[in-house]
């Protein structure tokens, strides 16, 4: 990994100051790092139409594959201000495998609230997952 665990935690970090929260008041960035070295950072976009929310994890794929990524995904941190402890809700979990999935990757997944950061393989948080066609 081009960046340390602290230091991609530091992106997550800034772009939850980014995060549009006016209903639930839970401000989430995430930054992903690719094989590359290049990285991507998104914070959790509200809706009043809650369905329509996107979490910041999302935000960071979509972005990333709206730029041309497919695969390399190395690592992924997520960050809130807002809680003890954090880790992907389900969604993102499925989206993120949809983009490790392009190249069979398997991602290290950091997640830190107010406490101390938690560290997964994005296999151990959705085991049994289906993935992308090949």
């Amino acid at each position: 990994m081009s960046l340390s665990a602290p230091e991609l935690l530091d992106r997550a970090r800034a772009a939850s100051a980014h995060a549009y929260a006016p209903y639930s008041r839970f401000r989430v960035g995430a930054a992903l790092l690719f094989a590359d070295g290049s990285l991507v950072t998104a914070s959790n976009v509200e809706n009043a139409s809650y369905g329509l929310s996107l979490c910041a994890e999302t935000a960071a794929v979509a972005k990333a594959m709206g730029d041309g990524r497919r695969g390399g995904l190395l690592a992924i941190a997520i960050h809130t201000p807002d809680a003890e402890e954090i880790s992907p809700c389900g969604r993102c979990r499925q989206v993120l495998l949809e983009l490790a999935g392009q190249d069979g990757s398997d991602p290290l997944v950091i997640g830190q609230g107010t406490g101390e950061p938690r560290e997964w393989r994005l296999s151990q948080l959705l085991p049994d997952a289906f993935g992308p066609l090949p």
